[in-house]
């Protein structure tokens, strides 16, 4: 076992774990996050997507001891005082959701992607959004509201 410290949406914790123990599974199983998905397993889908020190990273691909005095925010984070994050609501707005499987590791993607550019086109949204995969809504919508979003003036 080894021990580690992080913070996760704001609130510092501690905990002893398996070196093998991905992040996405300490976030579940432990923290109860489960807003951050287990899709595929082997990074191809992009749903475990949380941000690692402010980075998007697939949770499922990296181990919880790497995050290690890390501060780690889930989908579950982004609210504040009752209100959505500005792109969870451009999600709501423009229907950027079908099954809702994929939009935890859209969201919190689509908010790096605006971070690094805040008005990107929508060639340049969907090359951000290449590593995380819908099966249902053909990305149209998705498109759509992080364009809303950017519009917004979205912040991080």
């Amino acid at each position: 076992m080894t021990r580690i410290t992080l913070t996760v949406d704001g609130a510092q914790v501690s905990d002893d774990v398996e070196p093998r123990l991905l992040l996405v599974q300490y976030l579940r199983e432990r923290l109860g996050k489960t807003g951050t998905v287990i899709g595929c397993d082997t990074s191809n889908c992009g749903a475990c997507t949380v941000h690692l020190n402010g980075t998007s990273v697939k949770s499922c691909n990296v181990l919880a001891v790497q995050a290690d005095g890390s501060e780690v925010t889930t989908v579950e984070g982004l609210a504040q005082d009752g209100q959505l994050h500005p792109v969870q609501e451009a999600f709501r707005e423009c229907h950027g959701l079908q099954c809702g499987y994929c939009t935890p590791g859209m969201i919190m993607q689509s908010i790096d992607l605006l971070n690094t550019n805040p008005n990107p086109s929508e060639a340049e949204i969907r090359e951000g959004l290449e590593g995380n995969l819908c099966r249902c809504t053909g990305y149209h919508n998705i498109v759509r509201a992080v364009q809303h979003a950017a519009g917004q003036g979205a912040p991080s």
